[in-house]
């Protein structure tokens, strides 16, 4: 799979790459972005480990779609997360909910970097509207009253960038709906049955839900679409922002967990490491190219930097582990590489059916059938 050729990369930067922010020691003063960027560009160390890493990347990604290795195993894997499908649904309620539930108790407003002069009401909103998610009541309801808080405090609260990937996971929710296991199946299922006394005094169901579950049903399609494009943006906004454009901030933390100790290079090479290997994820998912791979890759940069990481609140990571998890269930949906090369291209499956070495056509490494 295209993680071998990303182990190494991922390997190396995996713990330094947390919202910078959460974590940067108290005193720390910024640095001077384009002098660092202008030092590291023209070090030929950082630059020769640089493209290699590239060049490895791009050699792993060709090398896969020629050779197609294990092609019997991806098409197990395939299978297994095609099963989960129904699922997706709580998977993206849970992705939500857990987050904005913790984010109320703690009080803040979706990133802990965002503080509001209203404890009270931060927290009503955060437990409430996470419960509701969570428990898969008035689930697109719910996700719509939360997106619209979100865009509503943007403007004034920049902070919220930190958490972009409530946008995708919130509108991933309005499409795909409560799914199962939710308090909206139960309650769908007694309203659709006639002989329930439910059914006769329920006003919202067949006048309401149901046309609008009709209405939107031709557009769930485009849930892994806005999951990987808003995913990607956080991505690449997380890389840009927290790594390159705040390099001070950015080797404070390399300093602070002693991380040269793991890997004994350049401070530097470790920040542009970081930054670089979150923007070519997020590239990645944006236009759809092996998704379910690089999700795997993101996951481990997810899980890596916690276990690196121990004062990195953990609850500001869930919403993105949910939706990458999606991601590896969903795929990259239309619109994608993936897609594309699915139409051209022989399946893992196919691959795998077929007598071994018999030709060496090419497959997609990521494909996901939707």
């Amino acid at each position: 799979m295209c993680l071998a050729a990303v182990a190494a990369l991922v390997a190396f930067v995996g713990s330094a790459t947390a919202h910078v922010e959460y974590v940067t020691p108290p005193g720390t003063q910024p640095a001077n972005v384009a002098d660092f960027l202008v030092a590291a560009f023209t070090t030929p160390l950082i630059v020769g480990v640089l493209g290699v890493g590239f060049l490895a990347v791009v050699a792993g990604l060709a090398g896969y779609l020629y050779l197609r290795p294990f092609p019997a195993d991806i098409a197990a894997f395939r299978a297994v997360m095609d099963d989960y499908r129904d699922l997706l649904g709580w998977l993206l309620r849970l992705s939500m909910g857990m987050p904005l539930i913790a984010a109320g108790f703690q009080g803040y407003l979706f990133s802990p970097a965002v503080t509001l002069p209203y404890p009270t009401a931060l927290r009503l909103f955060g437990i409430s509207v996470g419960f509701f998610l969570l428990f898969g009541l008035a689930t697109r309801v719910t996700a719509v009253w939360a997106l619209f808080v979100y865009l509503a405090a943007l403007p004034s609260h920049p902070g919220l960038l930190l958490a972009f990937e409530y946008i995708p996971g919130l509108i991933a929710v309005a499409l795909v709906g409560g799914g199962r296991p939710s308090a909206d199946a139960v309650i769908a299922r007694m309203a659709d049955d006639d002989k329930t006394f439910y059914s006769r005094v329920d006003p919202f169901y067949r006048r309401l839900a149901v046309p609008f579950a009709e209405r939107i049903a031709p557009y769930k399609q485009l849930a892994p679409v806005v999951l990987r494009v808003g995913i990607g943006i956080a991505f690449i906004y997380l890389g840009i922002t927290q790594k390159l454009m705040r390099p001070g901030e950015a080797l404070a933390v390399v300093a602070k967990y002693d991380l040269t100790a793991v890997v004994p290079v350049q401070p530097e090479l470790w920040v542009i490491g970081a930054g670089l290997t979150e923007a070519l994820v997020g590239v990645m998912f944006i236009f759809g190219a092996f998704t379910r791979g690089f999700s795997l890759v993101a996951f481990g940069l997810f899980t890596t930097t916690l276990f690196g990481l121990p004062d990195d609140p953990v609850v500001a990571h869930i919403s993105l582990f949910g939706l990458v998890s999606a991601l590896l269930i969903s795929g990259a949906g239309p619109y994608s590489v993936d897609r594309w090369l699915a139409e051209r291209l022989r399946t893992a499956a196919e691959v795998a059916r077929s007598p071994a070495g018999s030709d060496r056509e090419p497959v997609d490494e990521a494909v996901s059938e939707n």
